[in-house]
C-alpha cells in the first residue's frame, strides 16, 4: 500500500500499487466502495494484467483518511486524485472509473486533461439524480439532511443497501459518504455528461446489457464515445461478470481513437 498527502492539512489518500508496464492504469471506485475490493480481480485478470495499476481509494473512503472538514465535491475528489497520481510519479494514466468513480474520472479529465490518456467508464453517473427517500445509493442518501443522516440515517442506509455493499460502505467517513452522495446527485457544473461529450480523449462507456443502452447513447456515439454492453451483469459489472468486464475493458483500452 502507498499513500500521499493531498490536502493542506496533510490528509492522505492511499492506494494499492500493482507493478507492471506503463502507461499505468488508475482504478476509481463507486460511492461507498473501495478499489482494492472492487477492482483487484479485474486488474489482475489475464486480459488486463501486466500494467502498473493504482487501485486508489478516494479521500473519505476505504483505506484513505476520512477528514470531516472537506466538502467532498466531485471537483475536490478529482483534484485529490490528481495530486495522488503525481505523488505516485506518474505524468499520465488510463482511468477506469465505476459509478461515482466514473463521474470523478470525467471531472478529472476535464480539470487535468494531460493527466488522463483514456477513459473507461463502468456504468458511471452522467446526470443529476433527484433525491428519493428509502432508495439505496446516492439518491436515498441525498434525501436526508446531513444532521439527520449523521444521527440515525446512516444506520437506516446500512439496512437498505445490504451486507455486500455495507461491507465497504461502513469504512467511509459519515461526512464523506453523505456529502459525496449529495454532490453526485446534484452533478457537476457543467454536468458530467456535458464534460464527457466535450472531451477529446478516447472514451468508452460500459453498461449492463440487461439494462439497455444508457440515456443519450446516440449522442455519446456521435461525440466519439464507444458504448459497449457487458452481458450477465448488473451495476457492479466487474464483480458480476469478471470475464465479460475484462474482455470489454481490454478491447476498449486498446482500441484506436474514434473519429
Amino acid at each position: 500500500m502507498r499513500e500521499a498527502p493531498v490536502t493542506p492539512n496533510g490528509d492522505r489518500i492511499r492506494w494499492v500499487d500493482l507493478p507492471g508496464a506503463e502507461p499505468a492504469r488508475l482504478y476509481l471506485h463507486g460511492l461507498g466502495a473501495t478499489s482494492p475490493a472492487y477492482f483487484a480481480a479485474a486488474a489482475t485478470h489475464p486480459l488486463l494484467a501486466g500494467r502498473r495499476s493504482l487501485l486508489l481509494d478516494l479521500l473519505g473512503f476505504g483505506l484513505s483518511d476520512r477528514p470531516a472538514d472537506r466538502a467532498y465535491t466531485l471537483e475536490e475528489h478529482a483534484d485529490a486524485v490528481a495530486a495522488a497520481v503525481g505523488a505516485a510519479g506518474l505524468e499520465s494514466v488510463e482511468v477506469i472509473g465505476h459509478s461515482m468513480g466514473g463521474a470523478v474520472a470525467i471531472v478529472l479529465a476535464h480539470r487535468h486533461p494531460r493527466l488522463v490518456t483514456r477513459l473507461l467508464l463502468a456504468d458511471a453517473n452522467l446526470d443529476p439524480i433527484a433525491p428519493v427517500p428509502l432508495r439505496p445509493g446516492s439518491s436515498g442518501i441525498a434525501s436526508y439532511t446531513e444532521a439527520r443522516f449523521l444521527d440515525g440515517g446512516r444506520e437506516e442506509v446500512a439496512e437498505r443497501v445490504g451486507p455486500f455493499w455495507w461491507s465497504t460502505m461502513r469504512l467511509a467517513g459519515p461526512e464523506a459518504l453523505y456529502r459525496s452522495a449529495v454532490h453526485l446527485a446534484r452533478a457537476s457544473v457543467p454536468t458530467m455528461r456535458e464534460m464527457l461529450l466535450a472531451l477529446d480523449h478516447p472514451r468508452t462507456f460500459l453498461h449492463p446489457a440487461a439494462d439497455g443502452e444508457p440515456t443519450g447513447a446516440d449522442a455519446l456515439r456521435a461525440a466519439g464515445v464507444r458504448v459497449v454492453a457487458v452481458p450477465d451483469s448488473g451495476h457492479n459489472l466487474m464483480i458480476d461478470n469478471p470475464d465479460g468486464f475484462a474482455e470489454a475493458a481490454a478491447a476498449a483500452l486498446s482500441a484506436p481513437r474514434l473519429g
